[in-house]
């Protein structure tokens, strides 16, 4: 890999390091159904670390799609990711080691945002009455939410078996179809964006 292909991959990398941070969390809090509530310093820093990063890669995703308009917040984020991806917020994220199966997008079916990002923004704002909002299941979502934002962005790259390393946590579900190929010597996964279309 080029230096230039490391450079412009600086968000995938950050979400593979995400990842590590879940594995690492798992062996404290099993991430379950039964534990989604559970809330911690640790969580909220994941919780603001996703979502912040979510922030950056989709003002980038936005420009991509519309440079003639002007992304600000996740209202406007939502307006020019949906006119061009309409099926976005179907998107499935599966965390197949722990059972669970998230749409971390599914509010903006209804033009509301995600109650992940709310979250956040509770959290951020007024810790000392929103804590306990800095929990798994919306820190989970921030991470699967980085993760579907991350495929249209890398969206070349992810058709091509490109993205590399394969995230060893997170699995993208419907109604994107995956595919294998070999590329030096790693099992890479293709994505295609054939329903989205």
């Amino acid at each position: 890999m080029s230096i230039q292909e490391t450079e412009t991959r600086l968000h995938w990398n950050f979400l593979l390091a995400l990842e590590d941070d879940i594995a690492n969390l798992a062996r404290f809090i099993e991430p379950t159904t039964g534990n989604l509530g559970a809330y911690s310093l640790e969580l909220a820093r994941m919780l603001f670390a996703a979502s912040s990063e979510v922030d950056v890669v989709a003002k980038q995703l936005c420009a991509q799609i519309a440079s003639q308009k002007r992304a600000k917040c996740i209202n406007d984020y939502r307006e020019i990711i949906t006119a061009k991806i309409p099926r976005f917020y179907e998107t499935e994220v599966l965390y197949p080691r722990f059972g669970l199966r998230m749409q971390p997008w599914l509010n903006w079916e209804g033009d509301k945002n995600p109650l992940w990002w709310r979250a956040y923004n509770d959290v951020k704002h007024e810790r000392n009455a929103h804590f306990s909002k800095a929990n798994l299941q919306n820190a989970l979502n921030s991470v699967a939410a980085l993760y579907v934002l991350l495929l249209f962005f890398y969206e070349s790259d992810a058709e091509q078996g490109k993205l590399s390393p394969n995230p060893s946590l997170l699995q993208v579900g419907e109604p994107f179809i995956l595919d294998s190929l070999f590329w030096s010597r790693e099992r890479t996964i293709v994505y295609k964006f054939d329903n989205f279309r």
